[in-house]
C-alpha cells in the first residue's frame, strides 16, 4: 500500500496556509494544522487504517483535524480545502510572500483596490494607490516595489521556489514508482540540479506500457487539470498551480532520456560536441556511433559519461561552468556525497520556542544516520518567543552529558542573535562555557550593506562563535537575503577561524551556489547544517550535499566531514586562543 503521510502533510499544509490567510497569524486553527503536519510526518503508522479516534491518539490531533485526514484518505478532497482554495487562488496566495504583506493588509488591498494578483499590485503600485490607504503609505510602496525586485518577482514568467517544487516532486516520483508498470522514475529539469526556483516539474519514467502510465498519473490526487496529453508524454496542473510534465521512456533509454531532461543546455551542448568530436550523436535515445548506428550506452547516465572517457558530473555542476571539461581531464573537485557527511552542528528541540521534536528523539534521528557527532543549539535568549532562558539551557547540558555516548558526540551550544550592531545574547564566559555556538541574523534586514558586513564581521570576532548560521538570512521566494560585502566576510572568516554554514533547508540553501563558487581556493571552512526542527528535517542533509556539488566545495573544506578527533579539536581552536 502506498506511504500517504507526505501527501496528507502537504494537505494539512496547505490548510495551514490558507487559514493563516483567512484567520491571520495568530490562528489557533493554524497551529493545529500545522502541529498535525508534523505528527503525520514523523508518525510510522499506516494512515489508511487508522480511524478517526486512532488519529486523535497521535499527539498534536484533534478531532477536527482527524475528520479532515479521513476525508482526504476516503476521497482525495477536503471540502474546507476546496472552499479555502476557491477564496484564495494560488495567484493570490503568491503575494503573501513578500514582506510587509500580512494577512491583514492583503484583505485590505483585496478589498479597497481589488488586488487579486502580482500584476494588478505593481500597477496599483506604479499609480500610487497603496499611498493613500490607511496603514500603507509612500515608504510602504517603496518597501513593497525593492521586495518585488530583491525576490525577482518583476519578469513574466514566474518560477515556484524550490521547497514547493521539490515535495510535490517527490510525491509524484513515488507514486509514479507505485505503478506496476514503472521500472524506474526520476525528477530532471532545473530541480534536479538544485537550482533555487523552478520554471516546471519533470519527470521521466521508464516503463513498456506508457499508455497505463499515463491513464494513471493524471488520476493521481495531486493533479489538479490536464493540459497535454500524448503517447509517451501528458502534462498537468497541479492543484498547487505547478505544471508537471510526464515522459515515459524505455527502460533501454532511461540513462540518456535523464541526461537530457536534466540539462542544462549548455552542459547538454557540451555534451553533445564532445560525441560528435568522437564521430557519435547523443540525443535522448542515447549514445549512437554515427558509422554503425548502434547504440554505444543508454541505459544509465553513468555508462554514457564513461563511453565518453568522463567522470559522472553529478546534477547540480552540469550548469556549463566547465564541468565537461574538468570531467574530461579527471579535475572536477572532490564534492561531497550525502554520506560524507558524518555531523549535524545545527539542529532545535522542542525546548526552543519553534521546535517540534523532543532532544531523545532528535539524538535518535543521528543515530539512526550514523553520525558522530551533533550540535544541539536551541535559540538564544534575544529571539522574541523562541528564545531559551540561560537557566533552560544548563538544564539541557546535563541531559546532553546522559545522553553522549562512544557512538555519538554531543556538543552543548545554541543560535545566537547577532543584533544590529553585531551584539550577541549571554555574556562572553558563558557563551564560551559552551561547546558550539552559530550566529545568526534574525532581524533588521533592511540596513544598508556596510553595516550588515560590519554586524557579521563583529559576531565573527567573538571567540565563542564557531559558525555563521544562514549567512544572509534569506527565504527563497518570500525574503531577500541581507545584502554584505561577501570578499570582506570571506577574508575575515579565514582570519578569524570562523566557519560559514551551508544551511539545508530548501526555503535557505543559505550559502547561495553563487557564494560558494565564489569562495574557491580562498580557505574559507564550511559546515554543511539541516538547521532541523523536528526530526523528519533530519533528512535534509541530502539537500546541503548537494548545494555543496552545486558551488563545487570541496570535502577537505567541510568541517563535518572531517573525524570526529579531528573535528573536536578544531572546534575547541578558537575559543582555547582566548588567554
Amino acid at each position: 500500500m502506498p506511504d500517504r503521510r507526505g501527501e496528507v502533510a502537504a494537505k494539512l499544509k496547505e490548510l495551514m496556509e490558507l487559514t493563516i490567510l483567512e484567520e491571520g497569524t495568530n490562528s489557533f486553527r493554524a497551529r493545529a494544522y500545522e502541529n498535525a503536519m508534523h505528527e503525520i510526518r514523523s508518525t510510522t503508522g499506516e494512515l489508511e487504517s487508522m480511524s478517526e479516534s486512532a488519529l486523535t491518539k497521535l499527539p498534536g490531533i484533534g478531532k477536527s483535524t482527524a475528520k479532515k485526514i479521513r476525508e482526504y484518505l476516503g476521497t482525495k478532497k477536503i471540502e474546507k480545502l476546496e472552499a479555502l482554495r476557491a477564496k484564495y487562488p494560488p495567484d493570490y496566495v503568491a503575494l503573501s510572500k513578500i514582506p510587509g504583506l500580512g494577512p491583514k493588509s492583503l484583505q485590505k488591498l483585496r478589498s479597497e483596490l481589488g488586488i487579486e494578483n502580482l500584476e494588478q499590485l505593481k500597477a496599483a503600485i506604479a499609480t500610487e494607490k497603496l499611498r493613500d490607504l490607511p496603514g500603507f503609505g509612500k515608504k510602504s510602496e517603496e518597501k513593497i516595489t525593492k521586495a518585488i525586485e530583491r525576490l525577482g518577482l518583476t519578469g513574466k514568467d514566474q518560477r515556484a521556489p524550490i521547497a514547493r517544487a521539490m515535495p510535490i516532486a517527490e510525491r509524484l516520483v513515488a507514486a509514479v514508482l507505485e505503478l506496476p508498470s514503472v521500472e524506474r522514475a526520476q525528477y530532471c529539469g532545473s530541480l534536479r540540479r538544485q537550482r533555487e526556483t523552478i520554471a516546471d516539474v519533470d519527470i521521466v519514467a521508464a516503463s513498456r506500457d506508457p499508455k497505463a502510465v499515463m491513464s494513471a498519473f493524471v488520476e493521481l490526487a495531486e493533479v489538479g487539470e490536464v493540459i497535454g496529453s500524448g503517447e509517451t508524454k501528458t502534462s498537468v496542473i497541479t492543484d498547487s498551480g505547478l505544471q508537471v510534465d510526464l515522459r515515459v521512456v524505455t527502460p533501454e533509454e532511461m540513462g540518456s532520456a535523464t541526461l537530457y531532461f536534466t540539462g542544462s543546455k549548455s552542459h547538454n551542448i557540451a555534451m553533445r560536441q564532445l560525441a560528435i568530436n568522437r564521430g557519435m550523436l547523443l540525443n535522448e535515445y542515447g549514445l549512437i556511433d554515427n558509422e554503425t548506428g548502434n547504440v554505444v550506452a543508454s541505459e544509465t547516465e553513468e555508462s554514457i559519461y564513461a563511453a565518453l572517457d568522463l567522470v559522472w558530473v553529478p546534477p547540480p555542476m552540469r550548469e556549463g561552468n566547465g564541468e565537461v571539461e574538468r570531467s574530461a581531464k579527471g579535475e572536477l573537485p572532490d564534492v561531497p556525497a550525502l554520506d560524507d557527511l558524518i555531523g549535524d552542528l545545527h539542529v532545535h528541540t522542542d525546548l526552543s520556542g519553534d521546535g517540534r521534536s523532543p532532544l531523545e528523539a532528535m539524538v535518535k534521528g543521528a543515530l539512526d544516520r550514523g553520525y558522530r557527532y551533533m550540535a544541539i543549539t536551541d535559540h538564544a535568549e534575544n529571539l522574541a518567543i523562541n528564545g531559551v532562558s540561560r537557566e533552560k539551557l544548563l538544564e539541557q547540558r546535563g541531559v546532553l552529558e546522559e545522553l553522549t555516548d562512544d557512538r555519538l558526540q554531543l556538543l552543548w551550544g545554541c543560535e545566537l542573535n547577532i543584533g544590529a550592531d553585531g551584539t550577541l545574547d549571554y555574556d562572553q564566559d558563558f557563551r564560551l562555557s559552551m561547546d558550539w555556538c552559530v550566529a545568526a541574523v534574525h532581524s533588521h534586514f533592511d540596513l544598508d550593506q556596510a553595516t550588515q558586513t560590519k554586524r557579521i564581521l563583529a559576531a565573527m570576532n567573538d571567540p565563542a562563535v564557531n559558525v555563521i548560521g544562514h549567512l544572509t538570512g534569506r527565504m527563497i521566494g518570500k525574503r531577500p537575503g541581507i545584502e554584505i560585502d561577501i570578499d570582506e566576510v570571506f577574508s575575515a572568516a579565514v582570519e578569524t577561524h570562523t566557519a560559514i554554514e551551508i544551511n539545508s533547508a530548501l526555503p535557505r540553501l543559505d550559502a547561495a551556489a553563487d557564494v560558494l563558487l565564489r569562495a574557491r581556493e580562498r580557505g574559507v571552512v564550511f559546515v554543511v547544517s539541516t538547521d532541523a526542527h523536528h526530526t523528519s528535517e533530519q533528512r535534509r542533509m541530502e539537500w546541503g550535499a548537494r548545494q555543496c556539488q552545486r558551488g563545487w566545495v570541496e570535502k577537505a573544506q567541510i568541517a563535518n566531514t572531517w573525524p570526529r578527533e579531528r573535528f573536536l579539536a578544531w572546534a575547541k581552536e578558537k575559543r582555547e586562543r582566548v588567554s
